[in-house]
């Protein structure tokens, strides 16, 4: 029977080895810095634990072999974000967007900008590489692929086909790790560009690749409410030029962004798992000792053990989901748009439920800082907003997928092949106004 739920014995180690990095390294640094006032302290007091996970290939482990990387599976990444996310989400977030930046130039670049990018960053032993995905606008995301050009993605990249030079204008908001450790922008920014004023998003837009130091370019950091211990920046471009050798995927920017939140939405639903799972450990730990004023401790109440065994089921039923997108992505490459999206819907909106469920059972002392619960309904918080948002972006792309024809209610169970193609795109804009 194909269907094994079994972990390997690699992949136990993993588990393991993550796990052990998670609580010894990550958690006081973690703990330290979300009680840092100034966001950009906070990421930085980050950089020893980045560091040491580069160390131990934490950083590159989902990039190629040939390119240097650690060649992992996308079952295997999630095993490992997993365990770090439950201690802190925040900073593994640092490493999915390493991926979401450097993905679209192993599809898309050439040679050598994955020799030179990608195999600089898995070259990276001592944590000073980083790599920003740069796709929100204060307008936002979700109708990236608009038919109008004055919709969707409106920074700018206009090319000089006399001077070879692309010259970028405009502002994205929220770009992850895009400001770098100093703020001088991170090694290699990878942004979503339109390059074509006159067509909308399908056509009409690219990708670029910023390098740290490229004059021009504006970092204001956020001061946000949760993952405190990863950096999001209002990142401004006046003016900035950069070569055009620098371009990728021209015309192809919507593909681009559906085939990256697609590799990612697996990887940010374990983090939402992780999250819950977290909650879960403390209040069932809770639930086993504490009277609540009775002469037992409360497991034993039918409305607590009912709730927790909720609880657990959830947690179970949002791991294995997320462990079948990855596994479709490492079958059918490229593919797994609606499962991915689905995925991410179901984690992101359940996991924070979770999490408030066991707050439910903990009681008033859920909101007692000195213990975890408080910080975990925060960072909860995050799951259904970020890396393309639930309400608009990742349904309406699990939505197009499944108006094709070539669509099935068994497409997924049966791990059937269903290419993505523009046809999918689309759906849910509102062109008129009403």
């Amino acid at each position: 029977m194909s269907i094994d739920f079994d972990l390997s014995d690699a992949q136990r180690a993993l588990k393991s080895t993550a796990r052990e990095f998670a609580e010894e390294v990550l958690r006081p640094a973690a703990e330290h810095a979300d009680r840092i006032a100034d966001p950009q302290q906070a990421f930085a007091a980050m950089r020893p634990v980045y560091a040491q996970a580069a160390a131990a290939g934490l950083t590159s482990m989902f990039l190629p072999r040939e390119y240097g990387g650690g060649g992992s599976s996308q079952v295997d990444f999630l095993i490992a974000i997993e365990e770090l996310c439950a201690v802190d989400p925040g900073f593994p977030t640092i490493l999915l967007v390493n991926g979401l930046a450097l993905m679209p130039i192993l599809w898309h670049g050439t040679e050598e900008q994955r020799e030179r990018w990608i195999g600089r960053a898995a070259a990276d032993t001592t944590g000073d590489f980083l790599a920003g995905w740069v796709v929100s606008e204060r307008g936002g995301t979700a109708n990236f692929d608009h038919p109008s050009p004055l919709a969707g993605i409106q920074v700018v990249a206009d090319l000089d086909a006399g001077t070879g030079r692309v010259t970028l204008n405009g502002e994205k908001h929220w770009p992850c790790n895009a400001g770098g450790w100093d703020l001088r922008g991170a090694d290699v920014n990878v942004c979503v560009v339109r390059t074509d004023r006159t067509v909308g998003g399908r056509g009409g837009l690219g990708a670029v690749i910023v390098e740290r130091d490229t004059a021009g370019v504006e970092y204001e950091v956020i001061d946000k409410l949760a993952h405190r211990t990863c950096q999001n920046v209002t990142m401004t471009f006046r003016d900035v030029h950069v070569p055009e050798e620098n371009l990728l995927a021209v015309g192809d920017g919507d593909l681009l962004i559906n085939r990256n939140f697609t590799w990612s939405s697996p990887i940010a639903s374990i983090a939402a798992v992780a999250v819950a799972r977290a909650a879960y450990d403390f209040a069932l730990k809770w639930a086993r000792t504490f009277t609540g004023g009775g002469s037992a401790p409360i497991i034993h109440h039918q409305a607590v053990g009912n709730l927790l065994s909720d609880v657990a089921g959830k947690i179970e039923a949002g791991r294995y989901l997320s462990w079948k997108a990855a596994h479709y992505q490492d079958t059918h490459p490229g593919e797994g748009h609606a499962l991915g999206a689905m995925d991410k819907v179901f984690c992101g909106d359940l996991m924070q439920s979770v999490v408030v469920d066991c707050m439910r059972i903990v009681g008033v002392n859920a909101l007692d800082r000195k213990f975890p619960m408080a910080k975990l309904y925060r960072e909860a918080s995050v799951f259904s907003l970020y890396d393309a948002g639930n309400l608009a972006m990742q349904r309406r792309r699990a939505w197009g997928v499944m108006a094709d024809p070539a669509f099935s209610p068994d497409t997924f169970s049966n791990s059937s092949s269903l290419p993505f193609d523009r046809s999918m795109e689309g759906y849910g804009i509102v062109t008129d106004r009403r």
